[in-house]
Parts: C-alpha cells; structure tokens; sequence
C-alpha cells in the first residue's frame, strides 16, 4: 500500500503484509444473536442505575423523563438502522462520522464513544459489586475485589471466541428478561401507586402517607431526571459494532435494532411503573438505592429470600456487563486498526479471533477509573454518589456520540444521497434533529448539577487528552482499514 494524503492532514502509512489477517473476525450472530446483544447490553439499566432519577424528578418527573429519551433514542435508533447495513463495518459510530465528516469528526465520535463503552461496563460492574456483597455479606472495602473477579471471569468468555461469546450472551439476556416478568408478575397484586410512588415531597423529604405530586421538582426535575432515563437504553446503538461478525448485515442489523429498542420500551414501562408502586419499597427509597429490584422482590417475598432474590437479580447485571465488554472490544479494535489508536490494540488472538488486547486494555482503564473515583469520593460514600458519578460519566461521553451520529445520518442523506440503503428511517432527518436537541439539553443540565460535574469535566479533559493525541502524532500514522477505504472511495464520487 503507497502511502497517501487524506483529508484534514491526514497520512496514510505502509503497513506489513499480513495486518489485517491478524485482525480478522468471524461471521456468526444472525437476527437473534444481534437482538439478544443489544437488549443485553441494556437489560441491566432496568435493574439499577434509571432509579436514581426518582431522587432529582420524582415519579413524574421519572416517567416524563424516560418519555423524552425514548423519543431520543428513536430518532437515533432508525437513524443507525439506515446506517449500518449501508456502512456494513465494525466501526459504527466511527465509521458513520468518518464517511461524513471526514477523519476528525470519525476520531471525535469514536473517541466520545469509547468513553462511553469503557465506563458503562464499570458502572455495571459497580452494581454488580452491591449485589454480590449484599449476598455474601461482605464489607465495602471488598468491592474493587468483585470488580475485578467480575471482569476477569467475563473478559475471559468473551476472549474464547465469538461462538461463545453469542451464546452467553443470548443466554443470560432471555434470563434477565425472564427474570424482569417474573418481578412484574409478581408486583402487580402488591402495588399502591399513590402511597409508594407519589411518596416524594416538593423539599425531597419523604411523605409517609404518600398521595404527593407528580413532579415534586416541577419542570427542572425532569430534565434534571434526562441523564437518569438515559440507563433505560443506552448501549442499544453498540449493536453496528457487529457488523463484521454478522452472517448478513444489510438484512438482519435493522431488523435486531428495531426489534431490540421495541423489547426496551415495554420492559422500561414495567419497570418505571412497578418498581416504586410496590409497598414497602417507593421512590423515596429507591432514589437512594443501589438494588432497586432487589428492593421490590425483598418487599413481596420477605427478607428470608433475600440472597437468592439477590443471586437472581445478579443475572440481568451480567447480561449487560457481558455484552458491553465485546462492544467495548470492537470499538477500540475499529479505532486501532485504522491507527487512530495504537494499532497494537487491534491485535486479534490467534486461535479465538477475538480482540483480546483491545478487550484487556479498555478493562484495566475501567478498572483505573473505579478505583479513582472510589478512592476520591470515599468508599463510605453511598451506591447513589458513586455509582450515580460513574453513570452520569458514561452518559456524558454517549450523548456527544448520539449527536455526532445524528449529524452523520444528516450529512450522509445530503453528501452520499446515491449509496445502497437497504433499509431508510421512517422518522428520516427530522428524527436526528430530535435526537441532537434532546442530546444537548441532557448535557446542560448533566452540567448543572453539582453532584456530578467533577466526574462530567473530568471526561471533557479525557477528550482534549485525545484529540491532541489524534493532532499531534496518529493522523501522521493513519492505515486504510475498510472504513477508511470506503469514506475515501465515495469522497471521491462524491
């Protein structure tokens, strides 16, 4: 390969024979496999993480909240369902960006959404932890302990191969959804809407006869709430990422996007609904807690179930940790392939072609980043604080991805009206518009609490960090991967 002059100062270098043979992939997940993945990686937002927004809006303010982001993420949804068969390459957000907005914006969105897919594992992870020590009784200087055994045991799954991998994953998302119904079964006789739900007064306290307002925070909870709703269905768009382990993506990524955010919608109606509703538990509490579904199950089957009721809700958490790790996988792969990371990372194994390296190398970051939040705020800080920071963290780095790809579908439409779609957004660029309005308000109002901002801003320092590694030294070493090709073939058409 000669070397070559991109767009944005960007040069291209010669690379070994046999680069790519070492980062290759195997095609095996079908409509299902892809379903399975994207409500997996998402399944666990509807065991803990949503709750605490019932602590900043209350009922109301949570359910108008997850309303407004749902409409987000339908405009993101359909948007990366056109996208992705007719950019059928690991990628994703990146490569949606690269085709459109040349290099830098490629970078850029895959640097905001790397943020994202190496922190929201953590932040599973983490709740992950307050399960298992609630069951084992552990103290809560053991939890780094269970942060790191967690992802050592799935980190290992997901490097023995993609076969595997798949199957895990289809395996304990049809359990975590089983696991949800069971709970809304189980609800439904023992609920009391207005005492438990509406149990939040406009001060914060709790009113112990409940029949309060819906938005006990008026207009401000809600939108303050927006972060919050985000954990109903964030990760949903990793489902691109497998684009080149798909049997046939052009055909089966819209129909497991579509079908996975459908799945999402009914399950975090349930969950909004039920899981403050049933008696003994609230909003109250659970806007301070880091096990709400575990709360709902101890208040219908008694204290004495406590460990298995635990053990149980544990999986839903796995089902997520499990699948975002291979997002998190591939989407460093992409970057490093390409150069815009080191190409090391990109090294796939051997036997399992799996990005191993990459794998590894995003889960010694996540873990970096746990310790350090864990070790700045103090352990003795509450699952809300800490938990609450390292959620609000990833959501920061997925809303700037959400808008970098709603701009991408735009200028994808305008600048490439004549490459293959085979599938179109029916909500098409009014749908990205909402998608870009919603992001941004997020991200204000992210910035507008005090709680949190520390963690926000330390993820903006993480993007200067990044883009002044892209300008000083790998746009001089860029390598033409199948997304590079692509975006340079079709500028030049167009």
């Amino acid at each position: 390969m000669a070397e070559l002059r991109g767009a944005g100062g960007v040069a291209y270098r010669k690379v070994e024979a046999g680069y790519f043979e070492k980062r290759g992939f195997r095609r095996y997940a079908g409509v299902w496999s892809l379903w399975a993945l994207g409500v997996g990686a998402v399944i666990s937002g509807h065991y803990s993480g949503w709750n605490l927004g019932l602590s900043t809006g209350g009922w109301g303010g949570m359910l108008a909240a997850a309303g407004i982001i749902m409409v987000m993420y339908l405009g993101l949804v359909f948007s990366i369902a056109e996208m992705a068969p007719a950019l059928p390459h690991t990628g994703a957000a990146y490569s949606f960006a690269r085709s459109a907005m040349g290099p830098w914006g490629g970078f850029i969105t895959g640097l905001c959404e790397n943020v994202e897919y190496v922190l929201t594992p953590a932040v599973i992870v983490f709740f992950i932890g307050s399960y298992l020590g609630a069951i084992f009784d552990t103290p809560a200087s053991f939890q780094p302990v269970w942060w790191a055994l967690m992802y050592a045991i799935f980190l290992a799954l997901n490097i023995v191969g993609v076969e595997l991998s798949f199957r895990v994953t289809l395996v304990v998302t049809l359990a975590a959804l089983a696991i949800l119904i069971i709970f809304w079964v189980s609800a439904i006789p023992h609920i009391d809407f207005s005492r438990w739900a509406l149990n939040i007064a406009p001060d914060g306290s709790e009113l112990p006869e409940g029949n309060g307002p819906y938005f006990p925070f008026g207009i401000y909870g809600v939108f303050a709430t927006l972060p919050f709703a985000v954990w109903l269905f964030l990760a949903i768009e990793q489902l691109p990422l497998a684009a080149e382990e798909s049997i046939d993506p052009k055909r089966d990524m819209p129909r497991g996007i579509i079908l996975g955010i459908v799945t999402l919608i009914i399950s975090a109606t349930m969950i909004v609904f039920l899981n403050p509703s049933v008696i003994g538990v609230g909003s109250f509490a659970l806007g301070q807690s880091g096990e709400p579904l575990l709360d709902g199950f101890r208040a219908i089957y008694g204290d004495s179930a406590a460990k298995v009721l635990a053990f149980v809700a544990v999986i839903g958490l796995i089902a997520s940790f499990h699948t975002i790790i291979y997002a998190k996988g591939r989407q460093i792969y992409s970057l490093s392939r390409a150069g815009y990371f080191p190409t090391v990372l990109s090294v796939t194994h051997g036997g399992y072609k799996t990005p191993h390296v990459a794998m590894i190398s995003g889960a010694l970051l996540a873990l970096a980043v746990m310790l350090i939040v864990w070790f700045s705020l103090g352990s003795e800080q509450g699952s809300a604080i800490i938990g609450g920071t390292l959620l609000n963290m990833a959501v920061f780095g997925a809303m700037f991805s959400y808008i970098l790809q709603a701009i991408s579908f735009i200028m994808l439409r305008r600048n490439l009206p004549n490459i293959e779609r085979p599938f179109r957004s029916p909500l098409g660029i009014p749908g990205a518009v909402l998608t870009i309005v919603i992001g941004l308000v997020t991200v204000f109002f992210q910035l507008s609490d005090p709680t949190y901002r520390v963690g926000v801003i330390a993820v903006a320092c993480w993007f200067v960090l990044g883009i002044l590694y892209f300008a000083l030294f790998a746009r001089h070493r860029m390598i033409l991967s199948p997304e590079e090709e692509f975006a340079m073939e079709h500028q030049k058409k167009g």
